[in-house]
């Protein structure tokens, strides 16, 4: 495969991943109901946590794919977080 055809297939993807993350957004933002704010609060992480992860693939540092690590963590941790606070209305029992 050929260097160029790898930087433009990646320039794509985050093109894309940078549209996902904005339609996210707006669901946060808009969305008629709390479950779907929760939903689009995952959807914006995992977005986030894969243009990360394709910039770290351009420039080729490492350090980024820890940070999506980081956030990948925080992201399933929230995520758990407001589903229960969602079902039980506390996060702590």
């Amino acid at each position: 495969m050929s260097v160029a055809l790898l930087e433009w297939s990646v320039l794509i993807a985050q093109l894309l991943l940078g549209i996902a993350m904005i339609c996210a957004m707006w669901r946060m933002i808009v969305g008629p109901r709390a479950q779907d704010r929760v939903l689009a609060l995952d959807a914006f992480y995992v977005t986030a946590m894969l243009i990360l992860v394709t910039f770290g693939m351009r420039t080729n540092i490492t350090l980024y794919f820890e940070i999506a690590l980081i956030i990948a963590m925080l992201g399933f941790a929230g995520t758990v977080a407001l589903g229960k606070f969602l079902l039980r209305g506390e996060v702590i029992e």
